[in-house]
């Protein structure tokens, strides 16, 4: 029991050694991504247009298989959307119940969905 004790003392103070050095590097690390003295010289010569970044849309899970589904003109089953999208198969059944409400796919058969 009493080595018991001493093994906790000894893990409790390793602990809070750790702690301390965790809590200077997240300070060292504050301090690299907040520069104090960072100044830019900007030619005041010509003026400087901003392009507008461009947002790409990301696809949803539904979108993902719809595409999948519309390649394959006899239908696509479950074990192959399940390989293309990594999906399991309640997100699958969920999505497809989604696009088949939206009208954009019908079942050609049990776990076998075609493009409407």
């Amino acid at each position: 029991m009493k080595n018991l004790v001493k093994d906790l003392k000894a893990v409790n103070k390793d602990l809070k050694a750790l702690s301390k050095k965790v809590d200077k590097m997240i300070v060292e690390v504050g301090k690299l991504e907040n520069p104090k003295s960072t100044k830019k010289t900007v030619d005041k010569t010509k003026p400087v247009k901003k392009g507008i970044a461009k947002k790409t849309a990301k696809l949803t899970a539904a979108d993902s298989l719809f595409g999948i589904i519309k390649r394959y003109k006899k239908g696509a089953d479950v074990a192959t959307l399940m390989k293309k999208t990594d999906f399991n198969k309640r997100k699958i059944y969920d999505n497809v119940k989604i696009l088949k409400k939206q009208g954009k796919i019908k079942s050609a058969g049990i776990g076998v969905y075609v493009k409407v």
